[in-house]
Order: C-alpha cells, then structure tokens, then sequence
C-alpha cells in the first residue's frame, strides 16, 4: 500500500523544492491580479493585449492561467506596461 502524501499547497505538491513552489505561487498570483485589472478595465483580449504589449494569444494565455508560460520578468514587464506597481512583500515560512 502507498502512504499518502501531505502538503501545504498544491504548489508544493507539483514542484521539487520549496524556491519553485514559491515561484509558481507569485506567478499565480500575480497573474491572476492582471487577469483582476483587464476584466475591471472591460477590456477586450484584444485590447488588454495592446495595452500590455503583447499578442493576443498571450494574453488569452494569461487569462486561462497558463502560469508554466510566463516567467515573473514577463509578467512584471506586463504589470509595468498596464501602469501598475510591483510590490514585493517578504515573510518568513
């Protein structure tokens, strides 16, 4: 019989390491704020994709949660790009 595994999270669950599941939780988050601002803004993919620099079919990526596809550069660069501030806050585990 196997034994049963327990985790934190499901980020913990998918990755090797703690620096992974760390970096796919901000991704995550990060793109589900952008995904927050363009449907506030009522913008069309299209349109979201103008105003963050990039195609529409990365932008329909984002909003689907394809979070493997974004690194956090691109997703910073996303944020700057929509006039928005990166914050980054830190604590300990």
């Amino acid at each position: 019989m196997k034994k049963s595994e327990s985790f934190d999270s499901v980020w913990d669950a998918i990755t090797d390491t703690p620096g992974e599941a760390a970096n796919l939780r901000a991704r995550a988050e990060l793109m589900r704020q952008i995904a927050a601002f363009v449907k506030k803004q009522g913008w069309t993919q299209v349109e979201a994709a103008r105003h963050c620099g990039v195609t529409q079919p990365r932008i329909n990526d984002l909003l689907r949660g394809r979070v493997s596809r974004f690194s956090l550069d691109a997703l910073v660069n996303i944020s700057t790009a929509l006039g928005c501030r990166v914050r980054v806050d830190l604590e300990a585990a």
